[in-house]
């Protein structure tokens, strides 16, 4: 986890300094980008929350996030990452609301994603969302490349 610490604790300097906050939204990382923010001292200061959303359930009950909100939408697809981090943006009163959601694996999900695809996004003063593509089924890397991806999306979104 060397690099998910050394990205969280330049991004949470970063936030505390800019007096800026996120919330988090995160799937198939299984929490690891909460855990890496979380595991500065002072992250209270930026942290406000988050929630792994790895079920339609777990979307519905702590996202609020109705079936009706995401009909058509693929829940790997970069549009749904960024209704996930809008929402936990919103939901949160936070400056930037950050999301993950793809396929670990060893293998793909139901919509034809293969392992080792995720769509990170952002949402705040700046919008932006992209797609990874590991070409690895090895469950606990993918999982921590989804996680380095969004905190990289963090870094560049916050850049200026």
């Amino acid at each position: 986890m060397d690099e998910l610490d050394t990205l969280a604790a330049e991004l949470g300097e970063r936030l505390k300094a800019r007096g800026e906050t996120i919330a988090i939204a995160e799937s198939s990382s299984g929490g690891l980008i909460s855990a890496a923010l979380l595991s500065l001292a002072g992250a209270s200061k930026y942290y406000l929350g988050g929630a792994v959303v790895y079920t339609g359930k777990a979307r519905m009950v702590l996202m609020d996030l109705p079936r009706e909100a995401v009909a058509g939408m693929r829940s790997a697809s970069e549009p749904y990452a960024l209704l996930l981090a809008q929402t936990a943006r919103e939901r949160f009163g936070a400056t930037w609301g950050l999301s993950e959601t793809g396929a670990a694996g060893p293998t793909g999900n139901g919509y034809g994603d293969a392992p080792g695809h995720t769509c990170v996004a952002i949402s705040g003063p700046v919008e932006m969302a992209f797609t990874v593509e590991t070409a690895s089924d090895d469950r606990a890397a993918n999982m921590r490349a989804f996680a380095a991806a969004a905190l990289r999306l963090l870094e560049r979104a916050t850049a200026e």
